[in-house]
């Protein structure tokens, strides 16, 4: 697992595994956020069992998909409520990471 570290309280991940959430938890974070949506690759693991494993290790979820229709204002609102509440450190993920960094990005402006 490939994570890269934005900034202390924000991190970016290729897609996770339900058995990657004691780590996730291990290395501090307090937050998993999914940007991926659901169903787009065979053999994915949904929103739900991610959530299920969080909830499990006593960590909140967040699922803001970023699908084809782009990052709307709702979308980005939602984001920068996670990224800037008492959510941190938050472990976002998506298929590569590259969506959860666009994300972060498009909110910083």
């Amino acid at each position: 697992m490939q994570v890269y570290k934005v900034t202390d309280e924000y991190s970016v991940c290729g897609q996770i595994s339900a058995s990657d959430v004691a780590l996730i938890k291990a290395s501090g974070y307090k937050t998993i956020m999914c940007n991926r949506p659901d169903g787009e690759e065979f053999g994915q693991p949904t929103a739900d069992i991610i959530r299920k494993a969080a909830e499990d290790h006593e960590m909140k979820f967040f699922y803001l998909p970023l699908g084809r229709t782009g990052i709307g204002e709702d979308l980005l609102n939602d984001f920068r409520d996670v990224v800037n509440g008492d959510n941190g450190p938050v472990f976002a993920y998506c298929r590569s990471g590259n969506r959860c960094g666009m994300l972060w990005n498009a909110s910083q402006s």
